[in-house]
Order: structure tokens, then C-alpha cells, then sequence
């Protein structure tokens, strides 16, 4: 039976929303409603202790060097620990940006400081070298179908001066538009099991409502329901889609 009750825990919602990160929250809220399930968001913050309802999905969003440096002792303990069991044991993790980051090994500051990671994923990021320019812009992506079919198109935003280095970890993406991950080997964001991370701020989710979906799909079947989520009318969506994709894909 499917469950009817979907928890979104938004990590550090106060501190780490840059580029309307909340976005992505407001995105599967909606599209759970839509199909009559109902939906808790919970802010966890500094201090504060991770409490799983068995159906859930975990954001964190991006933030600045500051920020960062915060949530990395904060994620020091038990809470940290907590997350990489979560994230495991299969369940729905999603790390935009400064959040991404700090999934894996570590980050280093532009000053040199070495923030220490979750370490959910196989990949570490680097500051940007002396000249080197911020990376921001529009991306497109195409990634792989976990369940071998087609692959998907995915549209966002990035606005980023660490270059992350995936040291085995699997890529989210490959880029077809914009920089990703380093600007250098083409990849964009990463994935282990159900746990997601991507230089794509807040529009992320709304503007790619099929990889909402699959998030929320995820997050049930971690939950034990083995069943297919109602499908939605998404003909705006997938012309507001078609657009923007098609604007980024000319200008290469």
C-alpha cells in the first residue's frame, strides 16, 4: 500500500536556501499533493537531530563559505553519521551546490581551509585556481536511466567557484551546455544509490518535474511500497521544458 504521508527534511533551511533553493521543496510538496498525499517539511537546523519517518527525502541546499564551515562541525557527530546510514541504506538524499559539497570527502575553501565532508560520496572539491573565474550560467545535462531506458535531459542553473573532482564516484550527468562539476572533464553533479548531488540551484526540481518524480518514486519504494506513482499532466511543464533546454543547447 502506498504510503500517504511523505516527510521532506530541509537541512539548514536558514542558512543554506541560495538561488531559491527552497524551490525544490515547493516541487515535490506540490506534485505529492497533487496526487493526494499529504506532506510534512521539516527544517533541521544547527542543533538539531535528524528523526526519519520511514518515507523521506532529504535536501540540503547551497550557502557560502561561512555557512559551510558551520554545517561541516555540525555534521562532525552523530547527525552526519546519521545521514551516510541513511544514504546507505538507499534512502532519498539530495545535495544542491555548497550541500553537494559537502557529501563527499571534503571542501576546500578559496582561503585553504579543508571543511570535512560526509563522505556519502567518492569525490572531494577544490577552490578555484589563481585567474580562474567563477562557473555560472545555464546548464543541460543528460543522464542515465538507473533502470536502463532512455536517457533524460535536465536544465538548471549553476553558480559555482569549486571545482569537484569525482575520485570514483559515479556522475550525475554528463554535460551537454555550461560547465559542471570542474568545467574541464564534462561531468555534472554525482549519484550513489538514492543520494544526488548537483551544482543546480532551486530551479532544479521545477523545471525538470520527471526527476522530481523519480525522487518521490524513490523515496516510497524506500519505504516499501512496490508500486508506480500516478502519472501527472506535465504538457506545461514540458513545454516550459522544451524551451529553455532548446535556448541553452544553442548557445553551446
Amino acid at each position: 500500500m502506498q504510503p500517504d504521508k511523505l516527510t521532506i527534511h530541509h537541512l539548514y533551511a536558514d542558512m543554506m536556501n541560495m538561488y531559491g533553493d527552497r524551490g525544490n521543496v515547493i516541487s515535490l510538496r506540490k506534485r505529492c499533493e497533487w496526487r493526494g498525499m499529504d506532506v510534512d517539511v521539516v527544517d533541521v537546523n544547527i542543533g538539531e537531530s535528524i528523526r526519519p519517518t520511514g518515507c523521506d527525502i532529504f535536501l540540503f541546499g547551497g550557502g557560502q563559505d561561512r555557512e559551510q564551515a558551520l554545517l561541516a562541525d555540525d555534521l562532525s557527530g552523530t547527525k552526519g553519521a546519521d545521514l551516510r546510514a541513511i544514504a546507505d541504506d538507499g534512502g532519498v538524499v539530495l545535495g544542491v551546490c555548497g550541500g553537494y559539497q559537502l557529501m563527499g570527502h571534503y571542501y576546500e575553501t578559496a582561503g585553504g581551509e579543508k571543511l570535512p565532508g560526509l563522505g556519502i560520496m567518492d569525490l572531494h572539491t577544490e577552490p578555484a585556481a589563481d585567474g580562474e573565474e567563477r562557473l555560472i550560467g545555464n546548464v543541460l545535462m543528460r543522464v542515465p536511466d538507473p533502470e536502463g531506458g532512455p536517457e533524460q535531459e535536465v536544465v538548471g542553473f549553476e553558480n559555482h567557484g569549486g571545482r569537484t573532482i569525482l575520485d570514483g564516484a559515479e556522475p550525475l550527468g554528463r554535460v551537454v551546455a555550461g560547465h559542471g562539476n570542474n568545467g574541464q572533464d564534462g561531468t555534472e553533479g554525482a549519484r550513489r544509490n538514492n543520494a544526488y548531488g548537483t551544482y543546480m540551484h532551486g530551479s532544479l526540481l521545477p523545471k525538470n518535474p520527471w526527476l522530481t518524480d523519480r525522487l518521490i518514486q524513490e523515496a516510497l519504494r524506500h519505504a516499501g511500497y512496490d508500486g508506480e506513482i500516478e502519472p501527472l499532466d506535465d504538457g506545461l511543464e514540458a513545454a516550459a521544458f522544451s524551451s529553455v533546454a532548446g535556448r541553452v543547447r544553442s548557445r553551446g
